[in-house]
């Protein structure tokens, strides 16, 4: 008999201690006893990865982003020995790799690298003894053989690329939650769980804040269509289903509401209005590797105009130092930082065939005297920039307001 193939990634909350690294062995044995193959992708224990970038704050504020990686990718191959102890502990045969000894080959970008291809020969082959095989997520290797990671989030993108390569029947991504929420139940108490989801709803989540899973990862989920089950690893309830859109998905206007509080804004002030100008500007920035994300400009006045921007918090003293150069290049007058900023954005595959919605969203924040700075649209989504201190307020405002309580 053909038994199904089932990748399952454990989070870091999900690993934190020995008891949960435990838990998470007799889980992956009960599905071993089932007649399943299973394959493993594992986070750090805890908050392992934010300590070991402490020690390295502690030595420098500007860490090279190689030894970067080769500090932070530990964390992981800690956490998959230990994993594979515990099964071997209740008589499960299983074996632990590193990224690079699975052959996960990514590109040279040091601490977020992008994933090339994987070759599933070393996997295959000791899925084929019977064991249970444990990879490391968040890390692979470059051409170069240098030791890399995939950002933050990244064994998420691990598991999906595992998940694809293997043709598996099905993704599990274990974490601390039941699921995906209409809110961040820490911040909306009556939050709700969603039965289901679509690809395209949980990467515009993903990326505009939401916790639950890495924006890259959705990316490779949608392309491959990978099917996902988000679920924690605490209970045995079913978890969140993500799939491809259905027309039944069209019926709910909006899905989810975010923040996102790890944003910082940037302007531009006085610079020339003339063609070309943009280009070199955001050419320059994506030379360093910056996220930019939302991008204003204003009305041009006198020839001049002011361009603003936002980047990851983490970003911006990077930012910073690739602003003062551009500054100069382009003979704007300066240059202005905000991290007082939060993202708070709706998102609904509803939105397609429903009018409206925006004007209810900003009807909302008005309704509670939050001024918005910036907003950005898709067709599934509207973000807006507010003050971080409504960040948590506005989110509560907008989720009764779109009714996402509601069974």
């Amino acid at each position: 008999m053909q038994y199904s193939l089932i990748v399952q990634k454990y989070g870091g909350s999900s690993v934190a201690n020995t008891d949960r690294i435990k838990n998470a062995a007799n889980r992956i044995s009960r599905y071993k006893k089932k007649g399943y193959k299973v394959v493993v992708i594992v986070s750090a224990l805890g908050d392992t990865t934010d300590e070991l970038l402490e020690l390295a704050g502690q030595i420098t504020d500007k860490p090279s982003d190689r030894e970067l990686d080769m500090l932070i990718s530990t964390g992981e191959q800690v956490s998959v020995a230990l994993l594979a102890m515990a099964l071997h502990k209740i008589g499960v045969d299983a074996i632990s790799f590193t990224g690079p000894q699975v052959g996960i080959i990514t590109d040279c970008t040091h601490t977020k690298a992008k994933i090339l291809k994987i070759s599933a020969d070393r996997i295959t082959k000791e899925v084929e003894k019977g064991k249970v095989v444990i990879v490391a997520g968040f890390q692979g290797m470059n051409a170069d053989q240098e030791i890399t990671t995939l950002g933050r989030g990244g064994s998420d993108l691990t598991a999906v690329a595992v998940a694809t390569t293997l043709k598996a029947d099905m993704c599990e991504i274990y974490t601390d939650v039941e699921g995906v929420y209409t809110a961040d139940p820490r911040v909306v108490k009556d939050a709700r769980k969603l039965s289901v989801i679509s690809y395209e709803e949980m990467l515009e989540l993903a990326s505009l804040g939401a916790q639950v899973m890495q924006a890259r990862s959705m990316e490779v989920a949608k392309k491959y269509s990978v099917p996902l089950h988000i679920r924690s690893s605490f209970t045995d309830k079913e978890g969140t289903i993500i799939s491809k859109e259905v027309k039944a998905m069209e019926d709910v206007l909006v899905s989810g509401v975010t923040a996102n509080k790890g944003e910082a804004k940037v302007t531009i002030c006085d610079v020339p209005d003339r063609p070309g100008i943009a280009a070199k500007i955001f050419t320059d920035i994506a030379r360093h590797d910056i996220n930019v994300d939302m991008i204003i400009q204003n009305i041009s006045r006198k020839g001049y105009t002011d361009l603003s921007f936002t980047v990851p918090t983490a970003e911006l003293n990077k930012t910073k130092d690739v602003m003062a150069k551009i500054v100069k290049a382009v003979k704007a007058k300066g240059v202005v930082y905000n991290n007082e900023i939060a993202k708070v954005s709706i998102v609904g595959v509803g939105m397609k065939t429903h009018s409206g919605v925006a004007a209810k969203m900003f009807g909302a924040l008005a309704s509670k005297k939050i001024n918005i700075d910036m907003i950005s649209t898709s067709e599934i989504k509207i973000s807006c920039v507010i003050n971080k201190k409504y960040a948590d307020g506005s989110v509560r405002v907008l989720h009764e307001a779109f009714g996402l309580s509601k069974g």
